[in-house]
């Protein structure tokens, strides 16, 4: 009874994530994504949420944020330096999870924090601007990224719910051609200018100009209406975000997940490599694969005691 308890607790959650905003996944795309998995978490954060359930957030309720739209200038500095010695770049391994796909389209970073992980290579490169966010605990991780001309970001939903993300432009285009879409509602970067929005609806970005765009992107705790929840969300972020962390540079740290990661990928690859000779065997073996996953759990239980 237990199993089949927290069967329907991860279906209706992940009923919720699925219709929760006005642009959608397919069903099939939704089910495989990796925001399903967390639905159940998910959809505690937004029920004990402080802030509206809404694409994008007023700056009201982060004030504390203030101090980079005030600093913006030498965090530009700082980034352009960055940009102009090649440090903003794609993982050259398979050892960014989070990030991997994004890659293939042009996006680009070089992380400042990412919640409890070492990057050592940020306090050399960008010593101002690791030393302000030093001051703002509420931010939990933050990069430097790039979206070069004529590249994109697809659409999709970051898996969980626990921060918002914040963008200051630093070097963009100024031109509504470069733009971010967050549950349909666009936004185009300005140099100097900030915004907050909620990363879990799905959202997509696109650069058709012909100039760079460099923004600071940070992870920003999302404040919660009890300290039960807030206490989850901390334990979460040092167990598991600070898991998925990875490197710049030699002698960053590389978390487990993304260890774990690097040869996981190799499965991945030999999949994709059966999906282009045979899709058909490739969805049946997938298909075989999931439900045998749930005949085992929830099944073969009652069948076998």
């Amino acid at each position: 009874m237990t199993k089949w308890i927290i069967l329907a607790i991860f279906v209706i959650s992940a009923l919720y994530i699925q219709y929760r905003g006005k642009v959608r996944h397919s069903f099939y795309r939704q089910f495989f994504d990796h925001s399903t998995l967390l639905a159940p978490i998910n959809f505690l954060m937004y029920c004990f949420s402080k802030v509206p359930n809404q694409p994008y957030i007023e700056t009201q309720y982060f004030k504390d944020l203030k101090v980079l739209d005030e600093n913006w200038e030498m965090i530009r500095d700082e980034a352009k330096a960055l940009y102009d010695q090649g440090g903003i770049k794609a993982s050259s391994t398979y050892n960014d999870l989070g990030f991997n796909s994004f890659f293939k389209t042009g996006w680009k970073r070089f992380y400042l924090k990412w919640y409890d992980s070492s990057h050592p290579s940020a306090s050399e490169l960008c010593p101002k601007t690791t030393a302000l966010l030093k001051t703002l605990p509420s931010i939990k991780a933050a990069m430097f990224t790039e979206l070069a001309p004529d590249s994109r970001l697809v659409r999709h939903r970051d898996p969980y719910a626990g921060s918002l993300r914040y963008h200051l432009g630093l070097l963009t285009p100024n031109d509504d051609r470069c733009f971010i879409d967050v549950d349909g509602e666009r936004y185009s970067w300005r140099d100097g200018e900030s915004v907050v929005f909620d990363e879990t609806y799905i959202h997509y970005a696109e650069n058709t100009t012909d100039q760079n765009r460099i923004i600071l992107f940070c992870d920003v705790e999302r404040p919660l209406k009890t300290k039960l929840m807030e206490r989850f969300n901390h334990w979460f972020g040092r167990k598991v975000m600070t898991a998925a962390s990875s490197p710049n540079e030699a002698g960053d740290q590389t978390g487990g997940l993304n260890k774990a990661f690097g040869y996981v990928y190799q499965i991945r690859i030999k999949a994709k490599a059966l999906k282009a000779a045979n899709r058909t065997l490739y969805y049946i073996l997938k298909w075989i694969l999931m439900l045998g996953i749930f005949f085992l759990i929830f099944i073969r239980p009652y069948i076998f005691k």
